[in-house]
């Protein structure tokens, strides 16, 4: 992988003054290279990396599986773009294993996702199956440290 796409991908914070300096490139051809990538939509945004458990009222996190009778000629591809067009998700991924798409779905309350899961997702042609699961506590996102473990609490878990 690109270097600079690396390092934009840990952390999107840097000038391009800053990251001409990290390698050893000119500023110019940094920008360059930036302004290439979001043309070319390989860059398709920035953004902050949020611990919600400090956020008074931030919502409820799902994740939430699908399986999935795959369409003739189109596989799932039909029914993930019907799914990335509701409010809802935040996410689609097509999965290998016990299930076919995998969702992260946000809403104010656990009614929220419980009722879109019920009478938006589970309504759809294709939908087989789902299984919920809400996020209780997010430990480490996209490769960020958000809650360590108290020492107190480690060494309760050491077995």
């Amino acid at each position: 992988m690109d270097k600079l796409l690396r390092i934009l991908s840990e952390n999107s914070d840097y000038t391009t003054s800053e990251l001409a300096n990290i390698l050893g490139e000119e500023e110019d051809a940094i920008e360059t290279r930036i302004a290439d990538y979001e043309k070319n939509g390989i860059i398709k945004g920035h953004r902050a990396i949020v611990d919600f458990e400090n956020v008074e009222d931030s919502g409820v996190t799902a994740y939430i599986e699908l399986k999935v009778t795959p369409l003739k000629e189109k596989g799932f591809d039909e029914v993930a773009e019907t799914i990335v067009g509701f409010d809802e998700v935040a996410s689609v991924y097509l999965m290998a294993g016990t299930y076919d798409l995998a969702l992260i779905v946000k809403g104010d309350t656990i009614q929220d996702i419980s009722s879109f899961v019920s009478r938006k997702l589970s309504a759809l042609d294709g939908i087989l199956s789902t299984a919920t699961h809400f996020i209780l506590k997010r430990y480490k996102d996209d490769g960020v440290i958000l809650s360590e473990i108290p020492d107190d609490e480690r060494r309760c878990m050491q077995f």
